[in-house]
């Protein structure tokens, strides 16, 4: 029998906090490499200029993708514990190693950070309610992040991306890195959701269908819808 924390639904243990520090870090120096195209993009970019994008797009991925993350983990860990559950995230060393690796080789992230531990007994239908509780969050923070990232791009006079980087003659390219931020930010939610809500392995669709085929297909297009929607806008 797991032994109970005491405290509210948001106690985090130290164990807990510690594997989150790490995963985050880990994720965010992931998403890093890849905006700088892992270390192939020295030979476009430079060591220099290589070198200080990377520095400066670590604050940005992790302002825009790490809430993607961890909200979408503590999402969990709230409903499991409300339920009675003791639920605490656990980090997967290997998994960062290798999603650190392929970002430096590849300049892509495929990554497994990690995932919130849960022991206890749940029915069918609140197992349900812990596992969409994470791409709930996702869907969340994307309609967030909408409004407020386009209404930050108004007063910032931005209509669309910087064909520069984050260093240019003046210094840094606030407005790029604004931008990359607000679009990671909506990206991210939308591609982490929609990656969840399949309905395979260890992922939190394959728990949603098997407590309610209904809403697991109605969550999973409203996902296919926006980011359908989203191409298309870009493309044209």
């Amino acid at each position: 029998q797991p032994q109970m924390h005491d405290g509210g639904l948001w106690h985090f243990g130290e164990e807990e906090r510690r594997h989150l520090l790490l995963a985050t870090g880990a994720f965010t120096l992931a998403l890093g490499l890849m905006r700088v195209g892992g270390i192939f993009g020295l030979e476009t970019m430079g060591s220099s200029m290589w070198l200080f994008t990377l520095i400066l797009s670590l604050p940005v991925m992790l302002i825009a993708v790490g809430p993607a993350f961890i909200l979408h983990e503590i999402g969990h860990k709230i409903v499991a514990k409300f339920y009675g559950c003791w639920a605490e995230f656990r980090s997967d060393p290997r998994g960062l190693k290798m999603g650190v690796g392929i970002s430096a080789i590849l300049g892509i992230v495929f990554m497994a950070p990690g995932a919130v531990m849960v022991a206890g007994t749940v029915t069918r239908r609140q197992n349900g309610h812990i596992a969409i509780a994470g791409p709930l969050v996702n869907l969340s923070l994307f309609f967030i992040g909408i409004p407020i990232g386009g209404l930050i791009l108004v007063l910032m006079g931005t209509s669309a991306p910087s064909t520069a980087g984050y260093l240019v003659e003046d210094g840094f390219n606030l407005q790029s890195m604004v931008w990359d931020a607000i679009s990671f930010w909506v990206g991210a939610n939308l591609i982490l959701g929609l990656f969840n809500m399949l309905p395979f392995g260890p992922l939190d669709g394959l728990k949603v269908k098997d407590w309610n085929e209904g809403v697991w297909l109605g969550l999973l297009l409203i996902f296919v819808i926006v980011i359908g929607w989203i191409v298309l806008i870009v493309w044209a």
